[in-house]
């Protein structure tokens, strides 16, 4: 019993140095601590930490000064002038100066440590609301720290597991935090003086945790990124965000003006009508499917985006603090949760459908006209993508980091913004996915980059296989293998693992991206098994009936890939799971092929009239169509609603599986911002694509033959 209170000791103590900031203090100079209690420190003790080191040039306080000036006076000591100094709080609470709020603000030792709760936000809109009669501002800074134990302490190793919630992710101070959570890493917040600097902040909580921490077996690593420490906002917006906010209200406004138009049935140009919302939000909520429509497709795009939702979330709930996050590694530490961690799985028919309808629009003008115009594909292609994502992207730049503000804002919200300020213009050339994962502008947007490269290629590829059926098909199929064989052999070499698996690093998961997970060569299989499979839509009639033995066989065979893709990696999502290359090799070149093949093969039998069992009716279902609609603007915004509520989040919260992974008020959110981009960019500038590309019609003296009536239209 005495070992494990001592263990405990060690643990707290250590933890309550880390927030070394308090204004209660005498005049006098004091040591910071003579001895170790576990009833605390005593006011006199407190505060040493962060007066080691002054800012010389400042408009404000430092905290030498502020303790001088905010010392612990009682009633019977103070002066008149110093009774009447007081701390003003949004300036309209006043309090005398032995309230302190800026030590109130800084995070406190918790409760439930060994469950995980050991990311403390203390309370940011205290801390940067402070604000002295002179002149004396709070600064939030949240501290990064990382907690190591020696060799000499094995005793600690369970004490540091659960501290760390049995490692479900493993992180560095050195990690990049803005796109994937630093799990290992503990978040603590200490409210300053804004005198104090970042690197004063972290100089000081190195040196107070240092001296204190010898010889107790923990090795405290601190760090105090200057982006984290935040001050109430003053100024005035910046020029480009007022501009940014202009021209959305604009393109309000137009829609607004076109909506009166059409609805009055006024003459107006087309291109303006393009932004009518009576006419979009009707497209939006049409069931009528248009000419060479494939049924069965879209319910295959509606259950893979909802899958993507759930392990984005998944992901972005990480960056959260958790009263029971320890409780919470322990119940995702089972298989089941491949749901959530197959993340990479569910973007791969997306990429698949890409080729698919790709191969299936090209080969029907190759049937008609017998050529391709290649650049009037590829002009369609930057009028239907780019708005879109060019309106996103000025959003989450230079609109949404003013939209709020918490302990984590400028992580994962002003920090996106900031990467694309400076690297937009690869997006838009869509070259973003060869810079680096972590160096990305919207980093969700790869699949834009890999989708667009594979569809550059598409037209040679198209027209080989539609020239030279029986050469193609060899080409396509060789070409698939070496891509599988280039994942396997990548992953495998670098350790690398597109599953993730728990304890799962950090730096593994940026390599996998950057080595495979982002480049098309590695996506390429999927994109040949949609364009092998767009190739026979187009060539097998609706009416073809196959041998009934082979459908069962191929029933059999594509949904027994489809389970072994799925569920075959359920093991290393274990809380035991031990990190092997062989798994993650043979996960990352096989399971996009098995998880796609039964999507193909159940679009094949569909269309061609092969199958009408309950999963053909299930994905053929006339309400998909609008999901279909909506998936690229799904696509765009979840991420910004995920990181908008993490930068907004203020405190540790209870982790409950249904309520916290199926927000149904963060759900409403991406559905509302999907349609509202939709209605505002998506659809009007799919309207003005149509009117721009539509090919003029040849007048003629009589009426044409159906088969140049079908040319003209």
């Amino acid at each position: 019993m005495a070992m494990m209170e001592r263990l405990v000791v060690t643990v707290i103590v250590a933890v309550q140095l880390l927030h070394g900031v308090a204004v209660i203090a005498t005049p006098k100079t004091v040591d910071l601590i003579k001895s170790v209690k576990l009833n605390g420190l005593k006011d006199e003790e407190i505060l040493e930490a962060l007066s080691l080191n002054k800012t010389e040039n400042s408009d404000n306080y430092t905290l030498a000064e502020l303790i001088d000036h905010l010392g612990n006076h009682t009633a019977a000591n103070q002066q008149p002038a110093q009774q009447d100094r007081v701390w003003i709080i949004n300036s309209t609470e006043t309090l005398h100066t032995n309230t302190f709020y800026v030590f109130d603000a800084t995070a406190k030792i918790p409760s439930g440590l060994l469950n995980g709760n050991v990311n403390q936000f203390g309370d940011f809109d205290e801390c940067v609301g402070v604000q002295g009669s002179e002149g004396i501002q709070g600064q939030y800074c949240l501290a990064y720290l990382k907690l190591d134990m020696d060799d000499s302490r094995p005793d600690l190793k369970h004490l540091h597991r659960l501290l760390h919630s049995h490692y479900a992710f493993n992180s560095n101070l050195t990690d990049p935090g803005h796109r994937v959570p630093r799990f290992s890493t503990v978040n603590w917040a200490v409210c300053t003086p804004a005198s104090c600097s970042p690197q004063d902040v972290e100089v000081s909580l190195r040196h107070a945790i240092a001296k204190h921490t010898a010889q107790t077996g923990l090795k405290i690593s601190v760090r105090v990124d200057s982006e984290m420490c935040q001050r109430r906002r003053k100024d005035s917006y910046p020029m480009e965000m007022i501009v940014a906010s202009c021209f959305f209200m604009g393109v309000i406004a137009l829609a607004v003006v076109a909506s009166v138009y059409d609805h009055y049935e006024l003459s107006a140009s087309e291109l303006l009508l393009s932004f009518s919302l009576k006419r979009n939000f009707n497209k939006l909520i049409s069931l009528e499917r248009g000419e060479g429509d494939i049924a069965s497709l879209h319910g295959v795009r509606a259950l893979n985006a909802l899958m993507l939702i759930v392990a984005h979330k998944s992901m972005a709930m990480f960056f959260n603090p958790y009263i029971n996050r320890t409780e919470m590694a322990e119940y995702l530490g089972k298989p089941w949760t491949v749901i959530g961690r197959a993340a990479s799985l569910y973007t791969d028919p997306f990429i698949m459908l890409s080729g698919l309808l790709t191969t299936y629009s090209f080969v029907g003008r190759l049937n008609r006209t017998g050529a391709l115009d290649i650049k009037r594909e590829y002009l369609s292609r930057i009028l239907r993508l780019v708005p879109t994502l060019g309106a996103l992207i000025i959003f989450c730049t230079f609109v949404m980091p003013f939209m709020g503000s918490g302990p984590q804002w400028n992580l994962v919200v002003t920090h996106h913004a900031d990467i694309c300020k400076k690297t937009w213009w690869r997006n838009f050339l869509f070259v973003h996915n060869y810079f680096g994962f972590e160096n990305m502008c919207l980093t969700h947007t790869h699949h834009l980059g890999i989708d667009t490269q594979l569809f550059a290629a598409s037209p040679l590829i198209v027209f080989l296989l539609w020239k030279r059926p029986k050469i193609g098909t060899v080409v396509l199929t060789v070409l698939a293998v070496l891509s599988t064989m280039l994942r396997y052999k990548v992953t495998y070499d670098r350790q690398l693992n597109n599953y993730v698996f728990f304890g799962t690093s950090i730096k593994q998961l940026f390599d996998t991206a950057n080595h495979s997970y982002i480049l098309p060569t590695h996506r390429l299989t999927v994109y040949i098994i949609g364009v092998l499979t767009g190739y026979l839509l187009r060539t097998f009639p609706k009416d073809y009936k196959l041998n009934p033995i082979f459908v069962n066989v191929g029933w059999l065979v594509s949904t027994l890939m489809f389970v072994a893709a799925f569920v075959g990696p359920a093991p290393m999502g274990s809380i035991n799971y031990i990190y092997n290359p062989i798994h993650g090799a043979v996960y990352n070149a096989f399971s996009p092929i098995g998880w796609c093949i039964l999507f193909s093969w159940v679009a094949f039998l569909s269309h061609t009239g092969n199958s009408n069992g309950i999963l053909s009716r299930i994905f053929a279902w006339r309400g998909f169509l609008i999901c279909t609609r909506l998936s690229y603007a799904i696509y765009l915004t979840q991420f910004p609603v995920f990181f908008y509520n993490v930068g907004m989040k203020r405190g540790a919260e209870y982790y409950g599986f249904i309520g916290t992974l199926l927000n149904v008020k963060e759900l409403t959110w991406i559905l509302i911002s999907s349609v509202i981009l939709t209605l505002l960019f998506e659809t009007p500038f799919q309207n003005i694509k149509n009117h721009l590309l539509r090919k003029p019609k040849m007048p003629v003296a009589t009426e044409p033959t159906g088969n140049e009536k079908s040319k003209s239209e």
